[in-house]
């Protein structure tokens, strides 16, 4: 994905009612790959080294645990551009 598409993609927790709901400048984006959120923006501003390669577990609704369900993703080795999706859980 170029730095443009990565532009125009929604941002994970982005009102649905946001007109922009896309990335903003000066922030650090990772690309949520396959999963619930796949093709989901994830703002990781600041965030530590340690927490960018622990990845995350992001609440989701559409996960198989419905309402309140995570969706962990991690940091696709050799490029953390995109994390990959590694499971749901309660």
């Amino acid at each position: 994905m170029d730095d443009d598409a990565l532009m125009r993609g929604r941002v994970y927790g982005a009102d649905h009612d946001d007109p922009d709901p896309g990335p903003r400048p000066g922030r650090a984006y990772r690309e949520l790959v396959a999963g619930p959120l796949d093709g989901l923006l994830l703002d990781v501003t600041g965030w530590s080294r340690e927490e960018l390669d622990d990845g995350a577990a992001l609440l989701t609704e559409i996960g198989a645990y419905g309402a309140g369900g995570r969706a962990h993703y991690g940091p696709r080795p050799g490029n953390g551009r995109y994390w990959d999706w590694e499971g749901d859980s309660a």
